[in-house]
Parts: C-alpha cells; structure tokens; sequence
C-alpha cells in the first residue's frame, strides 16, 4: 500500500534526559489520528507513526506531516481534527501547505 502522506508522531527517548512528552502521550495521540483517519476515509491514504524524538521538550508531543515537511509543536489529542483538515482539501489529501509553528 502507497501512502500519500506520513505523519510521525514524537516517541519519547528520553533523549539527555530533557524529553518529557511521554510515551503513553505518543500513544495516544496515534491512536487519535487513526480513529479520525478511518472516521474520514483516509486510512489508506495517510499514516501516522510513532518515531524517535521530534523536539527534546517538556511540554508534549510533537509532528512533522510529510512530504510537505509541516511541523507542529506540543500537539494535543484535540488538534488532530484540525491537523488532519489542513492536510485535505475537497476530501483530497494535499501536497504544499506552509511552515506552522
């Protein structure tokens, strides 16, 4: 299966003991993209990940949407709607968007 988009979602490693998203935080909010991806019809269009650790924050979970290279900060279960609205235009998922910080 081709994805038309990925979207990697922050798993803490801890990395010199700064990263403090939480892994079950990460978790989490896959599963949010999942649920919202299948609720909209694009589960074979877009797939969201868990992979090494985006930011080295405190405050949570971070994502980078590619191919287009969008990277969100600090991302909480109820902006995945939004995220995923931005991504998609008419029901079709889209290629260039702007730098979102």
């Amino acid at each position: 299966m081709r994805f038309e988009k990925h979207i990697f979602i922050c798993a803490n490693q801890k990395a010199e003991g700064k990263a403090c998203c939480g892994e079950q935080r990460g978790i989490e909010l896959v599963e949010k993209f999942r649920e919202v991806l299948t609720e909209r019809g694009l589960k074979g269009k877009v797939r969201a990940q868990r992979a090494g650790c985006l930011d080295a924050c405190k405050f949570g979970p971070a994502l980078v949407v590619y191919p287009e290279g969008t990277y969100y900060g600090h991302v909480k279960p109820e902006d995945v709607a939004t995220i995923i609205d931005e991504h998609i235009v008419n029901g079709r998922v889209v290629d260039s968007l702007e730098l979102k910080f």
